[in-house]
């Protein structure tokens, strides 16, 4: 194994998965705006880096951030009823949600008021019943993966709420054949992975959920919102 491959602090390089070892490697970028291109990204942090047969992972926060789907938290005023459901969010450690007035009221932009009001409904019946986890599997994917502002977020993000990207299905596809490697957008927190795109059915065939849940990228002051995963 190359000296060059470092993982992030904390983090493990190789994780194994079903007998097979894989490397992931985190890609250290700039900081990516809406003022970005992916392609020119991943040309400029990925294109050098990757071999035959690697995996571009890609952070759907990275990815939102050039379709401007960063939002300040100054220009999004709550509407009362954001205020309220926000109240009944649980608040981890790993992420408030849609645990505050600002990311329920995008959280209600996005996926609508009935829908959301449905998924509310949904939790308390799930709590009743000793669930977790009805409410955003109602409200899906769009609620799940907004992203408010949360300790150790690179400024400014910090101060932003940052939404799903656009068709991140169509975003795979298009950077992988650009690239000439397959291409996942993700959205991976401390409590585990989800696939938002992939490039190719071949790629949804692997466990990649299982292959990313510790979650080894960084977007603090690691700022590496990408990596390549590889066979070790």
């Amino acid at each position: 194994m190359s000296e060059q491959l470092h993982s992030n602090p904390g983090k493990e390089l190789v994780r194994t998965v079903d007998g097979v070892d894989y490397m992931r490697i985190p890609l250290k970028t700039c900081l990516i705006t809406n003022e970005h291109d992916m392609k020119n990204i991943v040309d400029e942090y990925a294109r050098q880096q990757l071999q035959q047969g690697d995996i571009l992972f890609i952070s759907e926060k990275a990815v939102a951030c050039t379709q401007n789907r960063a939002i300040p938290m100054e220009d999004i005023k709550p509407r009362k009823l954001a205020v309220t459901l926000s109240k009944y969010v649980t608040k981890t450690p790993h992420g408030i949600g849609l645990g505050i007035p600002e990311t329920m009221e995008m959280a209600l932009r996005e996926c609508g008021v009935l829908r959301i009001l449905f998924a509310a409904f949904c939790s308390v019946i799930g709590k009743v019943l000793g669930q977790k986890g009805w409410f955003y599997l109602v409200a899906g994917p769009k609620a799940r993966g907004i992203d408010g502002p949360t300790h150790g977020t690179i400024p400014p993000y910090d101060h932003y709420v940052v939404l799903t990207p656009d068709d991140p299905r169509k975003v795979a596809r298009e950077l992988a054949a650009h690239l000439g490697n397959p291409v996942a957008i993700v959205d991976i927190n401390d409590l585990g992975a989800n696939i938002l795109g992939h490039s190719s059915r071949e790629l949804e065939k692997l466990p990649l959920e299982r292959i990313l849940g510790d979650n080894p990228l960084g977007q603090g002051g690691e700022c590496t919102p990408m990596g390549i995963i590889r066979k070790a």
